[in-house]
């Protein structure tokens, strides 16, 4: 008898666990899914400040890489052309981040003239390599060819 309770406890654990893991995985898709929402005519209100709203190329030079910005679920991105040695230095030289240095490096705050500051609103610039969050800052990040970078404004 006592078994019997034991594995239905436990098979009633393993469901539970199961939803709850199904749910996280769809908490993470819906959080992180961007749409181009300037097609149905609904770019959010946050981009109003922005310096760019469509897809772009920028600067000149021998490296290239993507750089994507996702804020409110609308997302552009950038052809990026540089001799700078950082991804930091590269964006910042196309004025397409602002921040304060820190003791931990650049503290970005704007990014395509699109204000992130957690001190208000509780939002910050997450920063992200080739879809993955970086290990590094944006300021002593060496580009590498090929590699997307992004910053997703996040609460």
């Amino acid at each position: 008898m006592k078994n019997t309770i034991t594995t239905k406890l436990a098979l009633i654990l393993v469901i539970v666990m199961m939803i709850t893991l199904c749910s996280c995985d769809l908490f993470k898709q819906t959080t992180t899914t961007s749409f181009v929402a300037e097609e149905e005519g609904q770019v959010p209100e946050i981009w109003e400040n922005a310096t760019y709203t469509k897809d772009t190329e920028l600067g000149e030079g021998s490296k290239t890489f993507l750089f994507k910005v996702d804020a409110e679920g609308y997302a552009i991105t950038f052809t990026i052309h540089t001799d700078a040695e950082t991804v930091g230095a590269a964006l910042l030289a196309l004025e397409l981040i602002a921040g304060e240095d820190s003791q931990y490096g650049l503290y970005v705050k704007t990014v395509n003239g699109i204000l992130a500051d957690y001190d208000v609103d509780g939002t910050y610039w997450a920063f992200y390599e080739n879809g993955e969050y970086a290990m590094s800052g944006v300021d002593t990040t060496a580009i590498t060819e090929g590699q997307n970078y992004s910053f997703v404004r996040a609460k």
